[in-house]
This record gives structure tokens, sequence and C-alpha cells, in this order.
């Protein structure tokens, strides 16, 4: 049995590409529920003190992150290489909300950081890698 599918995309891309579409749609409904009052208002005082203070430009480096995010893993499932792109667009917002929140004087637990600091950047940079990699493997064009 081959490693690859019948195209000739190895079966991990599958994967990797639907598990960066659900991660990216799941920051995007996170955007969502922030832009509801009475879901902040539900949230820990740490998230409260970021949400409210957060300006608009963080608002929309926010918002570019986890919808360019999505559309990223979307084109990946598309096998479309402009993903790259998009991917790297969405770092940036990742990124640019970052500037803010870490600008905040908020003590942080280490999960905190951990889930706000370095999975986003860590998760948003492998995209950029991987879906180079797919462009270079011939698996996305």
């Amino acid at each position: 049995m081959s490693d690859k599918t019948a195209s000739g995309v190895h079966w991990s891309f599958w994967v990797i590409a639907a598990v960066a579409l659900v991660w990216n749609l799941m920051g995007a409904m996170n955007f969502i529920m922030q832009m509801n009052p009475e879901m902040v208002a539900s949230m820990p005082e740490t998230h409260r003190a970021i949400i409210d203070s957060r300006p608009i430009w963080a608002t929309a480096g926010f918002a570019v992150g986890v919808f360019g995010g999505a559309i990223g893993g979307l084109l990946l499932l598309l096998r479309k290489s402009l993903a790259v792109y998009v991917f790297i667009a969405s770092l940036i917002g990742v990124v640019v909300t970052m500037v803010h929140s870490l600008g905040l004087e908020i003590q942080f637990s280490a999960f905190e950081r951990v889930m706000m600091v370095f999975m986003p950047l860590g998760v948003g940079t492998f995209l950029i890698w991987y879906a180079k990699l797919a462009v270079t493997k011939g698996w996305i064009s």
C-alpha cells in the first residue's frame, strides 16, 4: 500500500490541511464571540482586559489573522498555492494582535502565554512552511 493517494498527494497533507482549517475556524468563532458583549462579560478577567482595551488596528489584525487563516486552510484543502500568501497575511495579523496584547500590563499565566502567544505563532509559522513544502512537492499549484 502506498503513502500517497491516487492524485499523488501524501495522505498527511489532507490531515494537516483539515486540521489547519478547523484550527482557524475555531479562531474565527473566537473572534465572533468577542464581538458579543454578553460573551465577553462571561470571560476571565485577563481576556476581558485585552478585549476591552483593544484598539481598532489590533482588532483588524485579529480579524486578518483568524479569517485569513481559515481562508488559507480552505485554499490548502483546495490545493491552491495562494494559501502560502494568505497564511503569511494571517501570521502578520497574529503578530499585530500580539503587539497590543503583550503591551498590556497583565500578568498572564503560563498556560495563557502558551495559548495566546506560542501556539498561534507556532501554528502560523508551521502552516506557511507546510504550504511552501506542498508547493515544492507539487501537491498544490
